[in-house]
């Protein structure tokens, strides 16, 4: 399976991931990780990433598409992928499905899971309030201010990707503010339904094969019987002409 989960930040992207990669083998890939490892691997990709990245320059999407593309070659990604963070944008999309297409490969699911922003920023302040309580440390992402920043960032880059992928027909929609496992089971039954649609496939392609197998031989035997008809009635043309040329051998005798 390959997949994408989109939501805004605290939408519970991480969770279910984590939950696909348990449940299925699946590969859960962060466009950040895999810089970073490109770039500790000193492959050509992450050599030139860390030149923009050294120079404080946003990294393009090729390179970004190129990382991509590597990773997903390796053994590891044969049973297949979730992408999580990636595309951020309806452009990185459409590398993202040229680079796939060259492969062979498309995508099975975009998964996207879909929040009230409101309640989530309440949801926020209601954790902080307790993490201060208890005098625990709160990291960067624990800010109202912060999350409604990057709530503001999705709904102007990515939220368009929804309807890009509503045009390519892999879009699934999941309701993100429902209990956990009731968010798993809703992703769960549109895997099933993505796998049963493609292995549904599968035969439509073989029919159509032997259909046009079929036809070829139908089209060969037809051929072939008109070539015995053609060569019976010129052996049939050929006989008579040749009684044609005893009766008039005889004629020519008896004068």
């Amino acid at each position: 399976m390959r997949l994408v989960l989109l939501g805004p930040p605290g939408a519970g992207k991480g969770t279910q991931a984590q939950r696909l990669v348990a449940k299925h083998g699946l590969l859960q890939l962060s466009t950040g990780e895999m810089l970073r490892a490109a770039v500790e691997a000193g492959t050509s990709i992450g050599m030139r990433a860390k030149e923009m990245m050294a120079r404080g320059e946003l990294v393009p999407d090729d390179v970004v598409v190129a990382i991509v593309s590597e990773r997903i070659d390796e053994p590891d990604a044969r049973k297949g992928f979730i992408l999580d963070g990636f595309p951020r944008t309806v452009p990185q999309a459409h590398a993202l499905d040229r680079m796939l297409k060259e492969k062979g490969l498309k995508l099975d699911a975009v998964i996207e899971l879909k929040v009230d922003e409101a309640a989530l920023l309440k949801r926020i302040k209601k954790r902080v309030a307790e993490m201060k309580a208890r005098r625990e440390t709160l990291r960067e992402d624990d800010d109202p201010e912060v999350l409604r920043r990057r709530l503001l960032a999705y709904r102007d880059q990515t939220a368009p990707l929804a309807a890009y992928y509503q045009l390519e027909s892999v879009l699934h929609s999941v309701d993100g503010m429902a209990p956990i496992p009731q968010v798993s089971s809703a992703i769960d039954r549109v895997l099933r339904e993505a796998l049963t649609k493609k292995a549904a496939a599968r035969p439509r392609r073989a029919d159509g094969a032997g259909r046009a197998r079929a036809g070829k031989t139908a089209k060969g035997s037809k051929t072939k019987a008109k070539t015995a008809k053609s060569g019976r009635s010129r052996a049939v043309g050929q006989k008579s002409a040749r009684r044609k040329t005893g009766r008039g051998q005889r004629l020519t005798k008896r004068r």
